[in-house]
């Protein structure tokens, strides 16, 4: 394909103004080779999408549409070239007057009311916290905007109505990161003016659809008039080689369109560049493109005069008799998601949190009460019988969200009642002895001499070679370090986190190869048959041509099979064995490594014996849950980490909908599915109602082949089930929310989550990765029974997973909550019990502090000082409007530990919000006076008028005077005397 359009544009320096491809791999392909032959190329994206369809599922391809067509209309190339998948050119696109831009330049002027309006008819959404393109927060004096076509999002500061600043701003921090003086908004889809804007919104708001929105960001692009047609506008040339079989558009339109003629000229290169290549074709001109020169250098080529080395990102191997074009680029790994260090949503009204010291309450909301003839901001908790606790907001650190296992009845705790204090110290009992284990497994294991794992660099590099892809950089670094800990000499015992399909096997197979390859035996152990089966087979395809014998244990197994794999593993015959807890039966002789996937699901008696294997020889465990930071602290002195983030090139984002419940959408989503011969999950949390939804989808596709399985079906039915529904034996598994979160099952892309308002946030987004696993398109359906009985929270909720369909989006949409439930998992003993009484978050800190105590180490200061001050301190409400924007930073100043940390988060306020008023920073004074405090073991400070009372937790008392009563006297006074005494 690169060659006749490298060929074809070569010879048409100006004319053909359109390219249209297949899709976009195809237009990436396209872009290399047309750049090069000298052409200005715009990429559109391959648009799915069919007329009516909700287009907020499809926000990414429209941002990426606004950005490449405006970029084109203003450039004033001659030989500028629109490349297109065919199915996105078929649509009217927005005109050049459509996609005209605004700039705002440093000392412009800015009526603010006129900009909302303007940015509204943008198509721009109003939002809290600005992190994705085409979204725009206006606060005070203060306006931040991600345009379209930005690689950063941008913060303009007024003073009134006047641009005193423009500051470009990282989205994960929100913290500014350089100036500008002025900024380009491009418009999102369409600039309307005001009667275009109300005349499309109109049209919106009257579009049949069963989505729960009907505004400009789901239907606009089908209402807004004034679309144009491309191909009538520009001579097009097309791929002769595209599929339109899956197209169910009117494709009429292409069929005059001009093919690109075949390459005479040029042809694909596919060859290893050396200096025999090099003198091999000396009398050709020899193009080598890199994007870093030392690449390029590293070859150690002899130079000579048709040698040109040609810094450029573009991937193009190309051969003529006269030419050839050697590209040393590969092709990029999506570049992963910053997980935002800003949790939103953490706290909502009516969650469960756990208090410390008081147990298990409901958040109730921030209230400004008057104390001591002075304003603060509290955190109201509500307990049993309706009692009220008052949570200084410095104090909110003692408070975490409230997690348990799935299914945990929650009960509210009675204040004044001294039982949560008894269990906390049960808890703590129980926590101690699981710490002593784990520190006893650590220190035996350094102990031991672990036996020598090197991979061979030749044969090891070939190994790497055939995977077929290029290995993410999470991937590079998870197996140099894995190899690094096998041949120390001491034992390994690392955990491997990441995602179902982000390459844990691949890493564990390269650990695999280097073991058996230094002549030991490795054992791979898997909870289920099914993952059992797939593993096999995985292993089969890449070591076997190795010479690496791969053997298999498990209830399927022959009798001979197994005596077989016995023989040959006691006389140390070096193989790799996968196996379920059957495998736990063998004997081995030369053990090198264990491998141990999802370990959490191994019963307590099956550890054990685990732990018998394990004891001389290297360990890797793979997990799919993330793990909890508080845990990876406690243990990062014990065991090694590596995470895999980073998504696979070819894993394409989870096309996402939320519709009202409606038999044609079911019909619809199933029947595409099956089409393209693949598998559905249809999610349903009442056991009760299966067999009416069983028979209510049978009536909808009648030929449908369902699977129905829940937690009442024993374990050994469902297995056997699953094996089959993985087998292609049915189309649809119609189950609870335990579709099995480690099985790899490609052929599976629709999942139908029915009552999805009833689920957690975090809980669709996990529930959502269940699909899309390999590169086919994976779809999200949330439904809901009645859009009316909905908040309109539940509404906002539901649609910002729509829109957030982007792989790593659980940054953005509360992954804090992942993240404390992968904790149970990893803690390797049956708590759920102790789990339930005091939640996750409180559990894990509580053994975090057993284990820093048992390995002499400093626990973070846990006195908490009881601050009494008549001074009016809190986060000004007219600073920063919304509660759950206050409450974050509530959060993260009540956790800070050092007296910097607080005032870096004020200047992040200051760049965030504007100038601080005398309220917030006097509330930064408390939070550097409780740290300083807590420091030089203070546990009460209090102030009558101008007299100040410091007692510290043996008794002793300090007395201070302030020149006056005065808040800022106060606590200048306060501070003055605490940074002296530091």
């Amino acid at each position: 394909m690169q060659a006749k359009i490298y060929e074809f544009f070569k010879a048409h320096r100006d004319k053909f103004k359109i390219l249209i491809v297949s899709d976009d791999k195809s237009a990436s392909k396209a872009y290399a080779a047309a750049t090069y032959a000298g052409r200005e190329c715009f990429v559109l994206p391959d648009f799915r999408a069919k007329r009516g369809d909700d287009l907020r599922a499809f926000n990414s391809e429209l941002l990426d549409i606004s950005k490449a067509l405006s970029s084109f209309w203003q450039s004033s190339n001659s030989n500028k070239l629109l490349i297109t998948p065919f199915r996105t050119i078929l649509h009217k696109l927005p005109s050049a007057n459509q996609l005209r831009v605004k700039n705002i330049n440093f000392a412009d002027t800015i009526d603010l009311n006129s900009f909302k309006n303007e940015m509204l008819a943008y198509g721009y959404t109003f939002v809290d916290i600005v992190e994705s393109r085409g979204e725009i927060r206006i606060s005070g004096d203060i306006i931040d905007i991600y345009s379209v076509a930005d690689e950063w999002p941008c913060r303009i500061l007024l003073d009134i109505n006047l641009v005193e600043s423009i500051r470009r701003f990282d989205p994960a921090t929100q913290k500014s990161i350089k100036d500008e003086q002025s900024i380009t908004i491009t418009p999102y889809v369409a600039a309307l003016d005001q009667t275009e804007f109300k005349n499309a919104l109109n049209s919106a708001e009257h579009i049949e659809s069963n989505s729960l929105t009907h505004d400009l960001n789901s239907f606009g692009f089908w209402v807004i008039d004034g679309f144009i047609n491309y191909l009538e506008q520009f001579e097009a040339v097309r791929d002769g080689d595209i599929d339109f079989d899956e197209c169910e558009m009117d494709i009429s339109a292409l069929e005059a369109v001009t093919i690109l003629p075949l390459a005479k000229s040029y042809r694909p290169f596919e060859g290893k560049i050396n200096n025999e290549l090099i003198n091999f074709h000396k009398d050709k001109k020899i193009d080598i493109l890199s994007s870093n020169e030392s690449a390029f250098r590293a070859l150690g080529l002899d130079i000579n005069l048709n040698l040109n080395f040609i810094q450029s990102d573009l991937i193009l191997n190309l051969i003529s008799k006269d030419e050839l074009i050697i590209s040393l680029n590969q092709p990029i790994s999506r570049q992963k998601r910053r997980k935002a260090s800003i949790v939103l949503d953490e706290l909502k009204i009516g969650d469960f949190v756990v208090h410390s010291e008081y147990g298990i309450g409901k958040f109730a909301g921030l209230e400004l009460i008057r104390v001591l003839g002075s304003s603060k901001e509290f955190v109201v908790l509500t307990y049993q019988n309706d009692d009220r606790l008052l949570l200084p907001t410095e104090h909110l650190d003692m408070i975490d969200r409230y997690i348990a296992g799935s299914g945990a009845v929650v009960n509210l705790d009675k204040l004044g009642k001294a039982s949560f204090a008894k269990l906390k110290q049960k808890v703590k009992e129980k926590l101690f002895i699981i710490a002593n284990k784990i520190i006893a497994l650590a220190a035996k294991r350094e102990l031991i001499e672990g036996v020598k794992i090197e991979a061979n660099t030749a044969e090891f590099a070939k190994f790497q070679m055939e995977a077929g892809f290029c290995y993410t950089s999470d991937q590079d670094r998870a197996i140099n370090s894995i190899l690094s800990h096998l041949k120390s000499g001491k034992v390994m015992d690392m955990l491997l986190s990441g995602d179902v399909g982000f390459g844990k096997t691949e890493v564990a197979m390269n650990a695999i190869f280097a073991c058996v390859k230094s002549g030991f035996q490795a054992l791979f152990f898997v909870p289920t048959t099914l993952l059992c089966a797939q593993h096999y087979k995985s292993l089969q395809e890449r070591l076997s041509k190795f010479d690496i014998d791969v053997r298999r244990l498990d209830r399927f197994s022959s009798t001979k099979d197994k005596s077989r794999l016995q023989a040959d593993l006691q006389d140390g015959k070096p193989l790799v064995a996968i196996g379920t807890h059957a495998l736990l039966s063998v004997q081995s002789a030369n053990l090198g490594l264990i491998i141990i996937d999802e370990e959490h699901k191994f019963g307590v008696k099956q550890k054990e014996k685990l732990k018998e294997f394990s004891e001389h020889s290297h360990i890797l465990s793979m997990s799919a849950t993330p793990i909890p930071r508080s845990l990876n602290m406690a243990l990062s002195s014990i065991k090694s980490y590596a995470t895999l983030t980073t998504p696979p090139l070819d894993r394409l984002d989870v096309r996402t909908f939320v519709k009202e419940w409606d038999r044609g959408l079911i019909k619809e989503a199933i029947m595409r599915e099956i089409r393209r011969a693949g598998q559905i999950f249809y999610l349903h949390n009442k056991i009760a109602d299966m067999p009416s939804i069983e028979r209510e989808l049978k009536q909808i596709v009648p030929t449908l082949k369902i699977l129905t399985l829940h937690s009442k079906i024993d374990a050994k039915t469902s297995e056997d089930e699953m094996i089959k529904f993985a087998n292609g034996e049915y189309d649809l598994l119609l189950c609870t929310s335990i579709v099995e979160s480690g099985i790899h099952l490609p052929n599976a892309n629709t999942i139908i989550i029915d009552e999805a308002n009833k689920f957690g946030i975090a809980d669709l987004h996990q529930l959502r990765g269940r699909v899309g696993r390999g590169a086919k398109q994976g779809f999200c359906y949330f439904l809901v029974e009645d859009r009316q009985s909905l908040s309109d929270e539940a509404i906002k909720r539901l649609v910002a997973l729509e829109s957030n369909s982007f792989l790593g989006s659980g940054a953005l949409l509360a992954y804090h909550d992942l993240e404390i439930r992968g904790g149970g998992n990893l803690i390797g003993e049956a708590q759920s019990g102790h789990i339930e009484a005091i939640g996750y978050s409180l559990y894990l800190k509580m053994l975090e502090d057993e284990i820093n105590i048992l390995l002499n180490k400093d626990n973070k200061n846990d006195t908490q000082v009881d601050i009494k001050l008549s001074v009016n301190a809190f986060l000004n409400s007219e600073l920063i409007a919304e509660d759950r924007l206050r409450l974050e930073l509530y959060r993260r100043l009540s956790k800070c530990t050092e007296v910097s940390e607080v005032y870096e988060i004020g200047g992040e306020i200051e760049d965030r919000f504007g100038k601080l008023d005398v309220y917030t920073k006097q509330f930064l004074d408390i939070i550097a006076i409780k740290i300083m405090a807590a420091k030089q073991e203070f546990k009460h400070i209090s102030n009558y008028e101008q007299n100040i009372t410091l007692t510290k937790i043996a008794g002793t008392k300090v007395a201070l005077k302030s020149p006056s009563k005065d808040d800022d006297d106060v606590l200048a006074e306060i501070l003055s005397y605490l940074r002296k005494n530091r």
